[in-house]
């Protein structure tokens, strides 16, 4: 049997998911700002490479197709999928897509809205919609009990699993699973061998239990950027002996990670003070450019001067994304990247 590859971000791909958001989801006191930022990152996605857009219902679809029009976006890069949804936060309730001597398999692994902090009934049966509608043409689609987020790991394409003990081994997603019951599934499902388990790091107003997506992120099989914050700040020590623990890390080769420290994105906060998860782990990389997140502070420039370094061949797309960070998460958690090998196509009902 052959070993499952689950693929690294950077390598090859299909083209990108985003699930839109509607009046329905917690975006509809802010949804022209929102949107706005949807129209952005669709524009900096078909710019590469397509663009598989969900919708709630047709009526919903020509509302998006119009607004993408009128963004100037190619139609001939656009891929359309119907489906009800809870929320707007591709990267956890799409589905993981590994490689078997180069075939696709599908994994719909259970979204349960974190632990079941928040309303995720439909947004769990929106993989299983696209997959019958035929949005994946024919690749086969398995479904798992296993409670597993795409934001709550990364990996290296070479079987390396970074992610937090906090939310993958969570007892509330998945009672009565321990840390081997879990990686073995890993292993089996997904190919990983290596398992980097980060027992530190939290940024204040991030809902997930600590996902792996906005704290640090693999940018080749050696580099890790992560994120940090000032001395004065609530997330300083964390933040701190996170770093302190990615430097006892070692890549497949046996050598530490080259590890680049990014930036304090700033302190930002709602009208109620609430202090709000900005980051720059939260970056999407596409065939041809690293869309980042940014928040109107200075050190915007600095996080993209050190992205452009590690990750050399993609231009840097900055995104203003203080909108999305009102709702508690950011670009790439609003993303699902696919790879090459996965066709992306238009649902039956959509054409």
């Amino acid at each position: 049997m052959l070993t499952p590859q689950l693929p690294a971000e950077w390598e090859p791909q299909a083209g990108v998911q985003l699930t839109w958001p509607h009046p329905d989801t917690d975006w509809a006191d802010d949804l022209p700002a929102v949107e706005t930022v949807f129209l952005q990152i669709a524009r900096a996605i078909t710019a590469d490479q397509p663009l598989l857009c969900v919708c709630r219902d047709l009526d919903h679809r020509r509302h998006v197709q119009d607004r993408l029009q009128h963004a100037g976006i190619a139609p001939h890069q656009l891929r359309w999928g119907l489906a009800v949804s809870d929320d707007t936060w591709a990267r956890d309730h799409c589905p993981l897509t590994t490689l078997h001597g180069g075939r696709p398999l599908l994994h719909d692994f259970r979204f349960d809205g974190w632990g079941g902090k928040f309303a995720a009934q439909y947004d769990d049966a929106i993989t299983a919609a696209l997959h019958t509608q035929g949005c994946f043409a024919d690749t086969p689609l398995h479904q798992h009990e296993l409670v597993l987020e795409g934001g709550a790991i990364d990996t290296d394409g070479r079987g390396t699993l970074l992610a937090t003990r906090s939310s993958v081994l969570d007892p509330i997603r998945n009672p009565g699973l321990g840390q081997s019951d879990i990686e073995a599934l890993l292993h089996e499902h997904l190919g990983l061998s290596r398992f980097l388990w980060l027992d530190h790091g939290v940024l204040n107003g991030d809902d997930t239990d600590a996902h792996i997506d906005v704290l640090a992120r693999f940018t080749d099989p050696h580099t890790i950027v992560h994120i940090t914050a000032p001395p004065h700040d609530p997330d300083h020590a964390a933040l701190a002996v996170m770093a302190t623990q990615l430097a006892t890390f070692h890549d497949a080769e046996g050598r530490p990670y080259r590890l680049i420290p990014l930036p304090f994105a700033g302190e930002h906060h709602d009208v109620d003070d609430r202090r709000l998860p900005a980051s720059y782990a939260n970056f999407l990389v596409t065939n041809h450019s690293v869309l980042l997140p940014v928040y109107g502070v200075p050190a915007d420039a600095e996080a993209a001067r050190l992205l452009a370094e590690a990750i050399p061949d993609r231009r840097i797309v900055p995104i203003d994304c203080r909108p999305l960070i009102r709702q508690n998460g950011s670009l790439h958690c609003l993303t699902m990247h696919y790879p090459q090998a996965l066709p992306l196509r238009s649902c039956k009902d959509t054409r």
